[in-house]
């Protein structure tokens, strides 16, 4: 693990492959760190002849955490957005961005590939609407778009999400019961839940650094970042939109939305997965990204 100076605050990341090989940019989703991307998935975008890069967001795992922001009121937070008001957030998703750019000017990366789940979705296209001339290729993972229009979360879902979980430390199987009741009803139908898998990295998660006010703050990030279709439909980069047919957190016409608004988009839909990304799904993901890339290198 590495720890790097961008933006302005300190971000953890890891490599894998050759130095010289062509970038992989993986950025995380909501309130989970760099090891959401397995060891597996990224020695696999390595073994395809990439250097694949990780890191920890801010205010998740061993980057910085902006403790001093108080967590964020999300009553007057959603109050202030119906009265049509920006809230004011510690930060929004446009520095998250930022912090990306920093990342690769810190291991002297110019362009690379870029990918994104859930939340690091946004962030992934944020980075090719924006900052296009650091973008080879994006690829968007179970992410959306902001329109309003389209379909929310079932409520239970977003029940689950937003319900405290016991400290790990002084509860840990409170903890894990929760965090694992959430993760076995978003990861989809289609697939078997690996219970201990999904354990091990909630373990991991805890043991690098724990931290629900981070993820808070993330929350309120994303809620701040309205409908950003007409940045999409600026994004010239070769893209791919992956979204599951069976996931309840981003139904799937959020992916199809992001493809629709992002010109010349390759939608690929998977039957059956969830708001995860299975061991079982991990080849298909891998060749689809590889696939991107190696478009965008041709274009």
């Amino acid at each position: 693990m590495n720890i790097v100076k961008a933006n302005g605050i300190a971000l953890a990341s890891e490599s894998f492959g050759h130095t010289d090989a062509e970038p992989i940019l993986l950025i995380s989703g909501l309130g989970t760190q760099m090891v959401r991307w397995s060891e597996s998935f990224c020695r696999g975008l390595a073994a395809r002849g990439y250097r694949v890069v990780r890191f920890d967001n801010r205010d998740a795992g061993r980057s910085t955490h902006f403790r001093t922001s108080p967590a964020p009121d999300f009553g007057a937070l959603a109050a202030a957005l119906m009265a049509g008001r920006r809230p004011d957030v510690p930060y929004t998703l446009y520095d998250m961005a930022a912090d990306t750019i920093g990342i690769l000017d810190a291991l002297g990366i110019g362009r690379a590939h870029v990918v994104g789940r859930s939340m690091g979705g946004m962030v992934a296209q944020i980075l090719a609407s924006d900052h296009a001339d650091r973008v080879l290729s994006l690829t968007s993972i179970m992410s959306s778009t902001g329109n309003p229009a389209l379909p929310q979360a079932a409520p239970d879902v977003m029940a689950m999400m937003m319900r405290p979980a016991p400290d790990p430390v002084g509860d840990p199987e409170g903890f894990l019961a929760v965090r694992l009741a959430f993760a076995r009803r978003i990861a989809g139908m289609g697939y078997p839940f690996d219970e201990e898998a999904h354990r091990a990295i909630l373990l991991d998660e805890v043991r690098r650094c724990y931290d629900p006010g981070g993820t808070a703050r993330q929350i309120a990030a994303m809620a701040v970042a309205g409908d950003r279709r007409a940045h999409l439909a600026a994004i010239a980069a070769p893209t791919l939109v992956i979204h599951g047919t069976d996931d309840p957190l981003f139904p799937p016409a959020c992916g199809q939305d992001t493809a629709l608004s992002i010109p010349n988009a390759v939608y690929l839909p998977i039957d059956g997965m969830g708001h995860d990304l299975p061991r079982e799904c991990e080849a298909l993901i891998i060749d689809a990204i590889c696939g991107v890339a190696t478009r965008a290198v041709l274009s």
